[in-house]
Order: structure tokens, then C-alpha cells, then sequence
């Protein structure tokens, strides 16, 4: 704690002791303010200027150390000065008291709170910075209301000083003048609670109330003040029409169907969307064939000494599309519609927010989920049209293994594609401007990964920036800049792999004004529901997260409040969120990582585990990796989760499981766990986390305890 703030509790303490030590309360009684009222209106006629300075320092400094006694002090204000000048002294006096209260609390508190309870205060501190000044005002306005519970917690909140002090003056300035214009009768006043009529009361209330029932009006004005340009159709031929069949779009449209609603699934390519053709799917099969040649490399290490195996790689790639063709019925046009779904092949356009078009026909829907997706993001690097690059669409039409591969992006999609081709024979190198590979996780677990790719081959470039592309007759050079040098990089293909971009254009977002956030996605609130009060968005049209099972989560959100149309309306909850990169080792990580923790102040207690040490892994030949958990300092309650190594994705699960449902470590380690199994290694990072917290000094006490019981 700094000298200053050491201070500031000395004094503020010295105050609170010498308030009950002499007890000053007895001053700021009823009865004591009615013997002492005739004097003191006395002085006041005569020394108004003193009389005033002196009242004002007073109800300050009563304000400022949240000391009981405000409606008595405010009452003499205006006994002494009369309406106005009661009013505006007291007005002011209470405004800098109450922000004086604010920003000790903010000095003191605030910082210790927020990195204690921080990742819970989340939802509260982004509801106060976007509309704190509502929520105070409403506060203020209801003067019954403990003002100094007021200052005080409003302290720990991100609400900006200036707008406080505004806030407050004009909030409290309605009752500031009720209860200086009832000083005028304090002499007759035997008892506070006999201050203000009910009917005053229950005004109070309803005026604390308006600002809420004011919010809510403007609110639906607003959301429906748009589609008036449009017409509202009297019929409609759906209840949902959804737009996109991958992830976000199956899913909402089968919940649809299971509700027996009426939904048109609406699709221009493919069913089944990028993860069915050109991700999920695809990029998990040739890493599987990928580990498999990797396996036949490291053969000796597990006494077979005479196998050898050489990479078909047309076959590999037909391989993988026999793997997508086996899953396609699953997502299939004949498979939803014996669901009760009606899909409907071609390009959709919105004409209005209840009208779409797909061809000649016209389809009239109370709601529409957007579920279009994403694609790669192409950056407008110099001579990139030039190379011939591909992308993680593309890529699956290559029936030819490139011998010189570069990979630009070194996020999850390049980071697993990168090490497939560089195991199935191909030579190549990694780049990115980034200071390390997978930089959204922690540095420990990127270096293990990037152990691992430098085992494999991979050549890694890491704080190199893309300057241009250039074509030659053996390929293309790409030259990068970074590291205080300029280099030259020669490649047969190039896979661009730095991010994904929402599918936002040519459906008819442009004519409707669709807000689009600062990341290019469609602006949504905690309903998934857009400008339009029945146009909802899911999957990455909607972010923040890329991935194939959170569109699927948020996909039961939007359906169900696009089918309910505000009769109830369903939050969704990003607390949980759990994602895996199928490098190898595998990443997979739930909730904060260390990095996270530290650049948001968030205080924690680390436990780590080494797989080396696990029987099931060092029977595989895959002892490598670790476990690590986050945990609130002096709990076991959970705050983040990271796995390295062998199946780290399946292994992740139980801490999601722990997470979403409030159970800790202690949960966990009192579970019993196959062996010999990898899922161990998770009791066993629980034993870890128990272990550490044995209070050593009770083990001599044990020890001699139990030497008594051997007598």
C-alpha cells in the first residue's frame, strides 16, 4: 500500500474513532438539533457568510466518511437558510461529500475488489460503463435509498468521476429540496420516520421507477422505428427462416423443427457448411493420416524395426473426402427434411425484415436467423493475386503434395496444417508477425508446441511481417521484414491462414443498414438479436468465438428467442467457453489462461502436473505435456484450464464440466478415474492442488501422534 493511501486510512479511521470515542453522534439527534435550533438560527441571522462556510465544511465531511446523520443536518439546512439558499448549499455540500465517499472507496477498495472478484464483476462493470449514469441516476432519485451504500459500492465500478458528480447533483436535487422545505417545520417534527407522507414516499418510488419505464419505451421505439419503412406482411409462410445450413444453421433449424414450428432452411452451397467441407472435418483427417505417417517414422520406439511407409498423397486427400462423404448424410437435404424442416436450395436475399427472396419465390417469416458464416481473410498484401495461394477452402482440391509449402498465419489453422504437411513429406516454413506461434495462448504452451514442429521439420519464423509477393519460374517468393532484417522466402504454394472473415455481403445487410461491429460481424445483444427486433445472428456472422460448437451453442439461443419473439427471451453466457488446437501435442484450454489473468489483474493460484509422470502416457510413448489450472487464491474453485499434450482435447472436457456447473478441484480429486488412463492426469493435477495446501506444520504433530498409537 503506498505512503499516500496509508494516510488516507489513518485519517479516516482517526475520524471514525473520534466520532464514537467522544460520541459526536448525540449532536446529530432530533432532540438535540430542536434544543439547540433557536440559537443557532440566532447566529445565522447575524453571520450568514460564517454560519453558511461552516455548515457546508460540516455536511461534507459528514458526507465524505458515510457518517449517519444526513437527514438531520439537511432538515437544520433548511430551517436555518430557508428553501433556496437550503437547497443549494445542501446541494452542493452532499454532491462533493458523496463523491469525496466515491473516490475513497475507489482509491482503497476499488483495485483489491476488481482483482478479487473480477472475472464475476464482468457483466456488472460492462452494464455500468455503457449506462452507469442511468443506473445512478435512477438511484438518486428515490431518496429513502441509503446514499452512502451508494458512494461507496459505486466506487469499486469503472464509472467515470465527472459523470458522478453530474449525475449525483441533478439526481438528489428533487429530494435535497423535499426534506430542506420540511426543515422549515423541525421544531414541530417529533420523529424522522414521520418526515415524509407516504403518498411523498410512493412518489419517490414511481419517479425512481420513470427512468426504467422511460428506458424500456425508447428502447422498443427504437427497434421498431426501423422496419415502419417496410410492410408488414398480414400472413407469413414461416415461423423461422433460417439462412446458412453449417453449424449455427442445422442446429437452429432442427430446434425449430423439433419445437413444430414451421422453418426453411436456406442454403447457396453446400449442407453442411465450412466445418463439413473445408474445416472441421477435412482438417481432422489429415492430421490423422498425418500422425499415422509420424507413427510409422517413430516405429523403432516401439520395438517394430522393419516397418516403412511411403505418402500417398492423391490417396490421402481422396481419403479425406471418403471421410466427408461418410459424415454428409448426417447434414444431408433428405436427413432434415424427414425432420420437418423444409431446405431450400439457392441464394437468399432480404427484402425486409419479414420478406426473403430465393429466386422467383418470395417467403414471408415472423423471424430470420442469420447463420451465413465466415471464409478466409485474404489480406490486400502486394502480388498476392499473382501466386496462385490457397486458403483452408481450397486447399482440398490439391491432388499433388507441394515439395516447398509456406504457411502464412501461425494461429490454429496454420499451426495444424503446417505440421500435416510437414509429416506427410513436404518442406515447410511457418510465418507470422506475431512474437511467437499461437500467441492467444500462454508462452509455455506455445514453446511446447513449438519444440515439437521443430522436430518435425517445420521451419518457424515468428515477428516477420508479409511485405510482398512476387512470382518466378519455380514458384513464388514472399518478403517478409522483421527482426531488423528483410528476407526472401521461396515456396510451390502458399496457404494463407491469418483469420477468418463474417459472411456479411450480398444477402441484403447492406439495404437493411445492418450495424456491423468494430471485428466485421453483425452487432448483436446478450439475445443474439440484432437492430431488428426479429432478425437474430449466430455462428461467426455473429462472433466473438470462431468455433464450430459454439455456433451450435448460440444457435439454441437465437432460435428459441426468434420463435418466442419476445414472449421470453433467453441470455446467452459466455462464461465457459472451451476450445482445442489438434496440433501435436494438442492444445485445449478452458477459461483464463496466465496471460489473460495477468494483463486483467486478476489474482490466482497455479497448479501444474506433468503427463511425463503418467503411467498411461509413458506406456504410449507420448510422456510429454502438462496440466495447469487457475485457481481464486485460497479455493479450488476453477478460473481457467490448459492441457498440453497427447488427446489434450478429449482430457479438457472434465474441467468444462467442473467449470459449467460450480464443482472444484476437490470434485474432482475425490472422482474416481480409470487406470490406467490418460484421464488421470486431471485427479491427479487435483491431488497437486490438495497436496500443496497440507499445513506442514501439523505433520510433527502426526508424526508424534502416531508414534503414541504404536505405543
Amino acid at each position: 500500500m503506498s505512503k499516500f493511501k496509508i494516510i488516507l486510512v489513518a485519517i479516516f479511521v482517526a475520524a471514525i474513532a473520534a466520532y464514537f470515542v467522544f460520541d459526536l453522534g448525540q449532536f446529530l439527534t432530533l432532540s438535540y438539533v430542536q434544543s439547540q435550533l433557536s440559537s443557532i438560527v440566532q447566529y445565522t441571522e447575524s453571520n450568514f457568510a460564517i454560519a453558511a462556510s461552516a455548515y457546508f465544511i460540516a455536511y461534507v465531511t459528514l458526507t465524505a466518511l458515510s457518517i449517519p446523520g444526513a437527514a438531520i443536518v439537511t432538515l437544520v439546512g433548511g430551517a436555518i437558510f430557508g428553501l433556496l439558499w437550503g437547497t443549494i448549499i445542501v446541494s452542493f455540500a452532499s454532491t462533493i461529500g458523496a463523491t469525496l465517499a466515491f473516490l475513497t472507496s475507489r482509491l482503497l477498495l476499488r483495485d483489491w475488489v476488481q482483482k478479487r472478484f473480477g472475472q464475476s464483476l464482468k457483466a456488472i462493470n460492462a452494464g455500468v460503463e455503457k449506462d452507469g449514469a442511468f443506473y445512478l441516476f435512477s438511484l438518486r432519485m428515490v431518496p429513502v435509498f441509503p446514499f452512502f451504500l451508494v458512494n461507496l459500492l459505486m466506487g469499486l465500478t469503472p464509472i467515470k468521476v465527472g459523470t458522478y458528480f453530474i449525475v449525483s447533483q441533478l439526481g438528489m436535487l428533487l429530494g435535497t429540496a423535499v426534506y430542506v422545505n420540511a426543515g422549515a417545520e423541525l421544531g414541530q417534527i417529533e420523529s424522522l420516520s414521520g418526515l415524509v407522507s407516504l403518498p411523498i414516499v410512493l412518489s419517490f418510488a414511481l419517479l425512481g421507477i420513470l427512468p426504467w419505464i422511460t428506458k424500456a419505451i425508447l428502447a422498443f421505439v427504437r427497434r421498431e422505428k426501423i422496419p415502419v419503412a417496410f410492410k408488414k406482411p398480414k400472413t407469413f409462410d414461416a415461423n423461422v427462416v433460417v439462412i446458412g445450413a453449417g453449424s449455427a444453421g442445422l442446429v437452429s433449424s432442427i430446434i425449430a423443427a423439433g419445437a413444430k414450428a414451421k422453418v426453411i432452411l436456406i442454403e447457396k452451397h453446400k449442407m453442411g457448411g465450412d466445418c463439413l467441407n473445408t474445416g472441421c472435418v477435412p482438417s481432422k483427417a489429415i492430421i490423422r493420416s498425418a500422425r499415422i505417417a509420424d507413427y510409422i517414422k517413430r516405429a523403432k520406439e516401439f520395438g517394430i524395426d522393419s516397418a516403412s511407409g511411403q505418402v500417398n498423397f492423391p490417396r490421402v486427400m481422396e481419403r479425406i473426402q471418403s471421410v466427408v462423404k461418410a459424415i454428409e448424410p448426417h447434414d444431408s437435404v433428405e436427413r432434415y427434411t424427414s425432420l420437418g424442416v423444409e431446405c431450400v436450395a439457392g441464394e437468399a436475399m432480404i427484402t425486409s425484415p419479414w420478406t426473403v427472396q430465393v429466386g422467383d419465390r418470395e417467403i414471408t417469416t415472423r423471424s430470420i436467423v442469420l447463420a451465413t458464416g465466415a471464409r478466409p481473410f485474404v489480406p490486400p498484401i502486394p502480388g498476392v493475386e499473382q501466386v496462385d495461394y490457397l486458403t483452408s477452402d481450397s486447399l482440398w482440391d490439391l491432388r499433388e503434395l507441394p515439395k516447398r509449402l509456406l504457411v502464412l498465419g501461425a494461429g490454429p489453422i496454420g499451426c495444424e496444417l503446417a505440421q500435416s504437411f510437414s509429416r506427410l513429406g513436404a518442406q515447410v516454413t511457418i510465418v507470422d508477425q506475431a512474437p511467437r506461434i499461437m500467441p492467444r495462448e500462454d508462452e509455455d504452451v506455445s514453446n511446447a508446441v513449438l519444440k515439437r514442429f521443430t522436430e518435425d521439420g517445420v521451419t518457424v519464423l515468428t515477428g516477420y511481417k508479409a511485405q510482398s509477393f512476387a512470382k518466378d519460374a519455380e514458384g513464388g517468393v514472399l518478403t517478409v521484414s522483421g527482426n531488423d532484417e528483410t528476407r526472401s522466402l521461396a515456396f510451390d504454394k502458399v496457404l494463407i491462414a491469418i483469420g477468418r472473415k463474417a459472411n456479411v455481403e450480398g444477402f441484403g445487410l447492406e439495404a437493411l443498414k445492418m450495424p456491423l461491429s468494430s471485428r466485421g460481424t453483425i452487432e448483436v445483444n446478450q439475445y443474439l438479436q440484432t437492430v431488428y427486433p426479429n432478425i437474430y445472428a449466430c455462428g461467426d456472422v455473429a462472433g466473438p468465438y470462431q468455433f464450430t460448437h459454439m455456433a451450435s451453442y448460440q444457435a439454441w439461443f437465437a432460435v428459441l428467442n426468434a420463435m418466442l419473439g419476445g414472449l421470453k427471451k433467453f441470455r446467452i453466457n459466455y462464461k465457459v467457453v472451451p476450445w482445442a488446437t489438434f496440433t501435436d501435442p494438442e492444445v485445449a484450454r478452458v477459461g483464463l489462461s496466465e496471460q489473460e489473468a495477468k494483463e486483467q489483474g486478476i489474482d490466482y493460484e497455479l497448479t501444474h502436473y506433468g503427463i511425463d509422470d503418467l503411467d498411461r502416457a509413458i506406456a504410449d510413448n507420448e510422456a510429454h505435456g502438462f496440466v495447469k489450472v487457475l485457481t481464486v487464491p485460497g479455493s479450488d474453485r476453477i478460473l481457467g484450464a490448459t492441457i498440453v499434450g497427447y488427446h489434450a482435447g478429449e482430457l479438457l472436457t472434465e474441467f468444462v464440466l467442473a467449470m459449467t456447473h460450480g464443482l472444484g478441484l476437490k470434485k474432482i480429486a475425490a472422482t474416481t478415474h480409470i487406470y490406467p488412463t490418460l484421464s488421470e492426469a486431471n485427479r491427479f493435477t487435483a491431488n497437486a492442488w490438495r497436496s500443496a495446501r497440507i499445513p506442514a506444520n501439523l505433520l510433527p504433530w502426526a508424526e508424534r501422534f502416531f508414534r503414541w498409537r504404536r505405543g
